[in-house]
């Protein structure tokens, strides 16, 4: 597999555009004091958020419209798999995943664009969460 997503209980494969960004924001915890001093600590144990924003760009009507009605099947609250590049993850279990990672998402906002023709683009934001 590469960068992307299933559908349809894992029937289709979903694949964005290449320049895949990636906005990664540290949580934490500052006490400042009056004389310049601050102290910082990580606010818990997953305290990094992270973002994917991906395109689907110039793709026919009806693949832009089955994946932002998958998108919005989910309303914005159910999980999914999404799988991201990362050349530091080995695999034990399987080669096939070797410089890869998959990540639990949920998509909070998306936007469907009318480009030419019949041809139409979207765009999205995955959001990371951690659950089981």
């Amino acid at each position: 597999m590469a960068l992307g997503f299933t559908t349809d209980g894992g029937s289709t494969y979903i694949s964005p555009d290449k320049g895949l960004t990636r906005t990664s924001t540290p949580r934490v915890l500052v006490a400042r004091f009056g004389d310049g001093y601050e102290q910082r600590i990580a606010n818990g144990i997953n305290s990094i958020d992270e973002s994917f924003n991906v395109t689907f760009k110039n793709r026919t009507k009806e693949e832009i419209d089955d994946i932002t009605s998958y998108l919005a099947s989910l309303n914005g609250t159910t999980a999914f798999t999404y799988t991201i590049p990362d050349s530091n993850q080995t695999s034990n279990v399987s080669p096939d995943t070797a410089g890869e990672r998959r990540l639990k998402v949920v998509c909070d906002t998306f936007t469907q664009n009318y480009s030419y023709g019949d041809f139409y683009s979207a765009s999205a934001t995955f959001r990371r969460v951690y659950e089981a």
